[in-house]
């Protein structure tokens, strides 16, 4: 039990590692001129593969951030192969992937600027494709708030951390919720990835959430998890509970749809996504939802208008 407690903590250490490492921008840096400006551009490796990524318009301390990068990279790939040999020790062997799993990541990888464009209109975030594209390909974009990018960049990251291998074969529970939670409001709230401890007021209703208790909220996720439905109404339910409990101080609809997507993927059973033309519809079925009046009626919203099978 000890060596298995042992094998499952170095898993998720690694884990967080690995994602830690994924919103760094390091490597080697070339500086490209274009209509007599500087664009900085980094080339790194990627489990072997050679990769170039844009970093943005050249400045010293952008310069010196991606120096800076570079050394706290090292130390983590250092820190992930000496994880990597403990797990080793502990004879650990690498779980491969169901067939119909992994389908289902290249099928949310495919879909991934689309599903990140859609949750952020649903968070009202002032974007198009096209900029939402660019963002998360590392590009410029205008007339664009720091607030709507960094939320943008947060997706992404949030999107690319339960799309990691190690991360679909771990368990869709509490700790993987915060955890959705505290990339998904980096750099917005200190308290991100906690459970709030604070009143919160809802737009469009009068109705107001109690506040969460973490060992309620546990014992209530067990229990939607223990139903005897399929697994796209439960995930449905995950949903539902999440947005209206408001377990965070901030960013409870972003985390949920992210972390019920962790479950249906871990199945192999799609994913689901506000449709941007619907979110108004959404948001109104949402407060009904809210204030106790209909149930029903956003379940089988989403059910038949948001559900996206592989």
């Amino acid at each position: 039990m000890e060596e298995k407690m042992e094998m499952i903590n170095l898993l998720q250490q690694k884990q967080l590692l690995e994602h830690e490492l994924s919103t760094l921008a390091y490597g080697a840096i070339e500086i490209r001129e274009k209509d007599m400006n500087k664009y900085i551009y980094v080339h790194y490796r990627d489990h072997g593969v050679a990769l170039t990524k844009y970093v943005g318009e050249y400045t010293d301390e952008l310069y010196q951030v991606i120096l800076n990068n570079s050394i706290k990279a090292k130390e983590i790939k250092k820190q992930i192969r000496e994880i990597t040999k403990k797990l080793k020790q502990l004879n650990y062997v690498e779980e491969d992937l169901d067939e119909k799993i992994q389908q289902n990541i290249d099928f949310a990888k495919r879909h991934l600027v689309d599903t990140i464009y859609k949750q952020a209109i649903l968070e009202g975030v002032a974007t198009t494709f096209a900029d939402t594209e660019s963002i998360i390909e590392g590009g410029k974009v205008n007339n664009m708030t720091s607030e709507d990018i960094l939320k943008i960049v947060n997706l992404k990251h949030a999107w690319e951390f339960i799309l990691n291998k190690n991360v679909i074969l771990s368990k869709t529970n509490f700790a993987l919720l915060c955890e959705i939670n505290k990339i998904v409001e980096e750099g917005f709230y200190y308290t991100a990835g906690k459970i709030r401890s604070v009143p919160v007021s809802i737009g469009g209703t009068s109705w107001t959430p109690e506040l969460p208790i973490e060992s309620i909220v546990k014992e209530e996720l067990i229990e939607i998890f223990n139903k005897k439905i399929n697994d796209i109404d439960k995930a449905i339910e995950l949903l539902l509970y999440i947005m209206k409990k408001q377990i965070f101080i901030d960013g409870n609809k972003r985390t949920a749809i992210i972390y019920i997507n962790h479950y249906l993927i871990a199945q192999g059973k799609g994913i689901i996504v506000i449709p941007a033309d619907l979110t108004e519809e959404f948001k109104r079925l949402l407060i009904l939802y809210y204030e106790g009046k209909d149930s029903n009626q956003i379940k089988t919203f989403i059910k038949e208008k948001c559900y996206m099978k592989i």
